[in-house]
């Protein structure tokens, strides 16, 4: 599957948006899904991330929440699925920039939506690099 060009729908792109479509369809997305959003969130507040990594992350978020997509989230399963690509994506571009805070801020929050065995989910490796 070919990514889109998903700096196009940067502009969709806020935290109030963002956080509406987490809470929205967290639980049919799974933990992991929420989690990566998560991590790029709050890496996208932290002022060691470059100008340009910015912008990745504002694009990738902005395509999350975007009702223009690839796969619509309608789909039930496949529907996030275009929307996860594109989050690994980039936060396998930006991963130097994330700390442990980073993570232990998307883990608490995580904590509110989800219980103990969906989180173990979660926290597993996310493409070998585990911090």
């Amino acid at each position: 599957m070919e990514l889109p060009d998903f700096m196009t729908h940067a502009n969709y792109f806020s935290a109030n948006e963002f956080m509406d479509k987490v809470a929205r369809v967290a639980k049919r997305a799974g933990a992991k899904f929420v989690y990566v959003a998560l991590i790029l969130y709050y890496t996208l507040q932290s002022p060691n991330v470059s100008k340009r990594d910015k912008a990745l992350i504002i694009g990738a978020l902005g395509y999350m929440i975007s009702p223009l997509d690839v796969l619509p989230d309608a789909y039930p399963i496949v529907g996030l699925s275009d929307d996860l690509a594109v989050l690994l994506f980039v936060l396998q571009r930006v991963w130097a920039n994330v700390d442990p805070d980073i993570q232990n801020s998307a883990k608490e929050k995580l904590a509110r939506w989800f219980d103990e065995d969906e989180m173990q989910e979660a926290k597993g490796d996310l493409f070998g690099k585990e911090k």
